[in-house]
């Protein structure tokens, strides 16, 4: 195999929590000018109608999207879960604890992306792949830790959050479920739904006047941070599966605390020393692993981009111009061989 840090989906991954963590430093300026409810919203509409707008220039059409119907349940459970009742969960638990405890809780999303990845959808995982995501995850949780801040009042606000990192980690599972389709479509289709959610809410229950001067900032803080990092994500989903891209993705926070630092002047802590280590141990961990066995791949028909490799050695039904990567709807006859890989989606077997 490869070096993994090579690997395109690796690469999306850590691009994709490039961008995230990017992101909150730059949302963090925002809050004094726009309601939290308004800003949430306005960063999921900026995602969804820009991605659209850029998937219409690239297609010169919006072009329809083929999915079996299955997949269309993956998709709106998906949407159900990850862009109307996480974010609504969210704001409910942020309204009841402190932000030194939501912080830390919002460390859950990557282990309940894992543990559902692992037990329910039976992706493989060893230890090292687990020993990583949990010094990952350690990382984030001594980065939210200082923090600080007083205890919360009562169990209500942490229960939602918890629930919010459920949503989401079921989401990202769910997603993982249609990653072969069009990145751009699936993750417009997110931003526009939560965008309309969040936006309607505060409409809704606060509806108070607010300055609309920060506005399209705010949309193109969510189209680079929410939109093009999703876009990332689905397409780190299809190489990586969920657990692994969960577990890069949580890096998110670092860099956002380092950003803030290099280019906000905050300053340096140890607890940034420490999670960086911690991280960069379980980021290691995970560039490193090598997983490879005689398997047997299903029949299978999907339609994506890819290359004529090894797991695409098909014919065309139509004029074809040579042209690579293409995408197309394709048929994967029933094989075994052996070679490294990741639980990507040519490779859903079992151990």
């Amino acid at each position: 195999m490869k070096a993994a840090i090579l690997h395109p989906a690796v690469l999306a991954a850590l691009a994709a929590a490039f961008l995230f963590g990017a992101s909150t430093p730059l949302a963090k300026q925002l809050v004094g000018e726009l309601p939290t409810l308004l800003l949430a919203g306005l960063l999921y509409l900026g995602s969804g109608i820009g991605l659209a707008a850029i998937r219409v220039v690239r297609d010169r059409r919006w072009a329809p999207v083929r999915l079996r119907a299955d997949e269309w349940r993956w998709l709106l459970g998906a949407i159900a879960l990850g862009g109307v009742a996480g974010p609504v969960l969210l704001m409910f638990g942020l309204a009841r604890t402190t932000a030194a405890s939501a912080s830390l809780l919002l460390n859950l999303e990557a282990v309940l992306t894992a543990l559902l990845a692992w037990v329910v959808f039976r992706e493989n995982a060893d230890r090292r792949i687990v020993f990583g995501m949990l010094l990952i995850v350690a990382g984030g949780v001594v980065l939210s830790w200082s923090a600080g801040g007083q205890a919360d009042a009562g169990w209500v606000g942490p229960l939602a959050i918890a629930g919010a990192c459920l949503c989401w980690g079921a989401d990202n599972n769910l997603t993982r479920k249609v990653s072969a389709a069009d990145a751009l479509f699936l993750s417009a289709l997110k931003g526009l739904v939560a965008g309309s959610v969040s936006t309607s809410l505060y409409f809704l229950f606060d509806g108070s006047s607010a300055s609309w001067g920060a506005a399209p900032v705010a949309m193109l803080v969510g189209l680079f941070g929410y939109g093009l990092s999703l876009v990332l994500f689905v397409l780190a989903l299809r190489g990586l599966g969920a657990a692994r891209t969960g577990a890069y993705f949580s890096t998110a926070p670092f860099i956002g605390a380092a950003i803030a630092i290099f280019v906000f002047g905050e300053p340096v802590s140890p607890a940034f020393l420490a999670a960086a280590a911690l991280m960069g141990a379980g980021v290691w961990l995970h560039l490193t692993e090598v997983h490879e066995h005689e398997h047997t791949h299903g029949l299978l028909e999907h339609e994506h981009s890819h290359v004529h490799d090894e797991h695409h050695r098909h014919a065309h039904a139509f004029a074809w111009d040579g042209r690579e990567p293409h995408t197309h709807w394709h048929r994967h006859e029933a094989m075994t061989h052996r070679h490294p890989h990741y639980p990507d989606i040519h490779h859903t077997h079992g151990h």
